[in-house]
C-alpha cells in the first residue's frame, strides 16, 4: 500500500459550525459535496459525514424518475431536479411521485 494513503473515503469527518445543530441523517453541504450525516452534533462537535451509498432524503415537490441526476437546495434542505442554484447531491436510485415526500439518493462523488 502507499505510504501515503490516509483511508477509504466514504467517510469524512465534519466540524459542525458555530451556531448550528445537525441531526443524524441530515444533508450537509461541504463547498460543493453533499454528505449524510451520521450522528448529531452541535457547535463544535466533530461528526461523520458518509460520501456514498443510499439514502432516503427530503424532496421538493414534483416527480424524480429512476436514474434522474438531482441536486441539494441548500435553502429548503430538500432534493429537487433543477440544477440552477443547486449543488449535484447524486442520482436517484429508485424514482419518486409528485405527491412523495422522500427520494432514494445515490451520493455522487
Amino acid at each position: 500500500m502507499a505510504q501515503n494513503y490516509i483511508q477509504e473515503g466514504d467517510v469524512m469527518p465534519y466540524v459542525v459550525p458555530d451556531a448550528t445543530t445537525i441531526v443524524r441523517g441530515a444533508g450537509v453541504l461541504v463547498g460543493d459535496l453533499l454528505g449524510v450525516a451520521l450522528g448529531n452534533g452541535s457547535a463544535g462537535d466533530t461528526i461523520q459525514l458518509a460520501l456514498e451509498g443510499v439514502f432516503e432524503m427530503p424532496k421538493a415537490a414534483g416527480a424524480i424518475s429512476q436514474g434522474a441526476k438531482i441536486y441539494w437546495n441548500a435553502t429548503d434542505k430538500n432534493l429537487t431536479t433543477t440544477a440552477s442554484g443547486n449543488k449535484l447531491a447524486g442520482y436517484a436510485f429508485v424514482g419518486a411521485a409528485s405527491g412523495d415526500a422522500t427520494v432514494q439518493l445515490r451520493l455522487q462523488l
